[in-house]
């Protein structure tokens, strides 16, 4: 009876094994991604972005930004005149996502905002954006749901304000304990 046991006991072992090993293959082809895939967006019509160019010394007045695809091929571009402000036109019928790329005249580091969405046109290129668009990028890919996590991963929140509560601190401290 022993042996038997015994036996039953390894091929039960054996077959979860076998289970965990082949169930452990079967994401390979699965997305990076936690979110589901987005159809491909466009813009119907000619569009204008726009926005501003600063890095963490302030606005930046001269270079050139670019807008591509995510394999790089260029779809327009415009040089900043003077100011920090740029507007770009991007074609009808251009597919979501693009990046909008700043060229630093001076050979200064170069920034970066994802474009996702074909109703928002106000975009700001700034350290922050390029942070965020680099991380859902490793995330995955420039989706929705990577530029959300990648853009809460960028805040900071001081410790004492990390309670549920929404206090800042001990709640039984907070303006001279309860009320």
């Amino acid at each position: 009876m022993r042996a038997n046991s015994s036996s039953l006991n390894r091929g039960v072992l054996a077959a979860s094994l076998l289970i965990l090993f082949l169930a452990s293959g079967c994401g390979k082809d699965a997305p990076k991604s936690a979110f589901p895939q987005q159809a491909v967006k466009k813009y119907e019509q000619a569009t204008t972005l726009e926005g501003l160019v600063s890095d963490d010394k302030g606005p930046i007045k001269a270079g050139t930004v670019k807008v591509s695809d995510e394999k790089g091929a260029v779809i327009a571009e415009t040089a900043l005149q003077g100011s920090e402000h740029y507007r770009v036109q991007v074609p009808a019928g251009t597919a979501l996502p693009i990046i909008l790329t700043f060229y630093p005249v001076t050979g200064g580091a170069q920034l970066i905002t994802a474009v996702i969405h074909p109703a928002v046109t106000q975009y700001d290129i700034t350290p922050l954006s390029t942070a965020i668009a680099k991380k859902a990028k490793a995330l995955g890919g420039y989706t929705h749901g990577n530029l959300l996590v990648a853009a809460e991963s960028m805040g900071t929140v001081p410790d004492d304000n990390k309670t549920t509560a929404g206090f800042r601190g001990d709640p039984t401290k907070q303006y001279g304990g309860w009320h």
